[in-house]
């Protein structure tokens, strides 16, 4: 069966562009965003004092590169967000891509940071620990690199590729390129236990957005019975108003929570750069309070108590820092380890407590301060994942609350980074999103989007990604959406584009090895370069 002829709609969307207004009203958010990044940036590094101006090259470089692939970003997921809106002519073009903006942009300030750090931890520890060495440079560059290069390939050929689904292939094969690199060193690869919960969510979020677009579209087919809701958009005019709202208030939830989501994926490996260029600045959160730090160390003996409870008679430990890192890269917990850990808990809150407050640890310590409460928080973590050893609910409580600290000092994320995160994808969505609105709303079904259907598809994104938000999960956005969309095609009997869908499958297929293999290759380049 033929697919539908473009009508006089898709000449003038095709043809429309962002307007005067859209990008003045975006140019002025840019500039003062920028503003707000830059200084806050400076700033932090007025405290900074560096004889070199290598680490200051360094961290321009890999920040811009960050940014650029959250900038790319924009062109694939936010595009998405947009596409419904601008394909019923709800909103102007240039008006949803500011709308949208502002709302990704509330949402990545809202955003947990429990999705960038989960992405974090995929990488090999050791590479994490050494972040601004050659071979932690030689990681980030690679990895960022090698999804920019994937996400351009795909968006040149207007298909809605997974930001998500590249990245976390880009960070498997920097796992892999550096155990095949170091052989038998004791280096480590990719977190499997972590990378099969992120695969699971990026597996069936395109399932779950089908099957739910498909039963609700049934639904809303039996409870409303406006016919105007189940129409394609004709010539420019917008919907009904009601249906008008409907659709911008779908469009207002997907793009609050890609940003909460999407918005991460990069969040996570900037602070990375950032710790590892400029660790007195970054490495612990300066937002911590004498009366936290006080916390910290009452707490800390507390962990130490619980800990020794479960401390064998036999254990020895030689240095503590390397036996824990043994048990995060390796996952075997020998009767040391517990020892291991107890020794670091006890020297953490010593040492807090030698300085009264965290802000006040010297300089020359601050990488290994962070080091070490980034590998007991890891440790933790582990032995509450594997239920090795098996601990008292009274004291997993203990640890628990005792990891909480941790991560408020070690996994933060400054607003600044959020700003300029935001600023990034929203100026990827105003250059890129034609060409993805295009495949959205006319090449995966054979009859053009209808209203009901561009509503649903959009409910459906909004709910899986909040979802998967709470739980820490990066998920696909683009895939969310089109599955999505494919799904109301199927239960409105408007039949597929099997073309397009193939075309979509095989970009889920090819994007993790090929972000692997780049990304790996490219990481083994930098290795033998720098």
């Amino acid at each position: 069966m033929a697919t539908a002829t473009p009508s006089v709609l898709d000449q003038k969307l095709s043809n429309s562009s962002p307007g005067k207004i859209g990008m003045l009203i975006f140019g002025i958010v840019l500039v003062i965003g920028v503003a707000y990044a830059g200084s806050s940036l400076l700033h932090d590094l007025s405290s900074v004092h560096n004889e070199s101006l290598l680490p200051y090259i360094l961290l321009g470089i890999a920040l811009l590169v960050a940014l650029a692939f959250e900038f790319v970003n924009g062109f694939h997921d936010t595009a998405n967000a947009v596409a419904t809106v601008i394909y019923t002519h709800s909103l102007e073009p240039h008006i949803a891509v500011v709308w949208s903006g502002f709302w990704n942009f509330l949402g990545v300030l809202a955003s947990s940071g429990l999705v960038a750090f989960a992405i974090v931890s995929l990488l090999p520890v050791e590479l994490i620990l050494q972040v601004g060495s050659s071979a932690g440079f030689a990681m980030v560059f690679a990895l960022l690199v090698a999804a920019i290069l994937w996400n351009l390939g795909t968006w040149w050929f207007g298909l809605p590729a997974s930001s998500s689904h590249t990245l976390i292939g880009s960070v498997i094969g920097v796992g892999i390129a550096n155990q095949l690199m170091n052989g038998r060193s004791g280096t480590s690869g990719v977190d499997w236990g972590q990378a099969k919960n992120i695969g699971y969510s990026l597996l069936l979020s395109p399932i779950v957005g089908f099957g739910c677009a498909f039963l609700l579209l049934l639904l809303a087919k039996a409870l409303i019975k406006d016919p105007k809701l189940y129409k394609a958009p004709e010539g420019a005019e917008p919907p009904p108003f009601y249906i008008r709202c409907l659709l911008i208030l779908t469009c207002t939830g997907v793009s609050f929570f890609h940003g909460s989501n999407d918005g991460q994926k990069g969040m996570g490996l900037i602070m990375l750069i950032l710790i590892g260029t400029v660790p007195t600045a970054y490495a612990l959160n300066h937002a911590v309070t004498y009366k936290d730090s006080q916390d910290f160390i009452a707490v800390s003996l507390q962990a130490a108590e619980a800990l020794t409870k479960y401390v064998s008679p036999n254990a020895t430990v030689g240095d503590p820092h390397d036996d824990i890192t043994a048990y995060v890269r390796d996952k075997n917990f020998t009767p040391n380890t517990m020892l291991a850990l107890r020794t670091m808990v006890n020297d953490i809150g010593n040492e807090t407590a030698l300085y009264k407050e965290m802000k006040n640890i010297p300089n020359d310590r601050v990488r290994n301060f962070r080091n070490d409460m980034y590998l007991i928080s890891e440790s933790l973590r582990l032995m509450q994942k594997t239920g090795k050893p098996e601990i008292a609910a009274s004291d997993a409580a203990i640890l628990a609350n005792y990891k909480k600290h941790i991560d408020h000092s070690t996994r933060f994320i400054p607003l600044w980074v959020k700003v300029a995160v935001a600023m990034a994808l929203g100026l990827g969505t105003m250059v890129g999103w034609k060409r993805i609105v295009i495949t959205v709303g006319e090449k995966i079904g054979k009859s053009h989007l209808t209203y009901a259907q561009g509503a649903i598809a959009e409910i459906t994104a909004m709910a899986t990604i909040g979802a998967a938000d709470g739980f820490g999960l990066p998920v696909s956005t683009t895939h969310v959406l089109s599955s999505g969309v494919a799904g109301t095609m199927a239960a409105n009997h408007s039949g597929i584009q099997w073309s397009t869908v193939r075309n979509l499958a095989l970009a889920w297929v090819l994007t993790l090895p090929v972000a692997m293999l780049l990304s790996g290759s490219l990481f083994w380049l930098f290795r033998k370069t720098f």
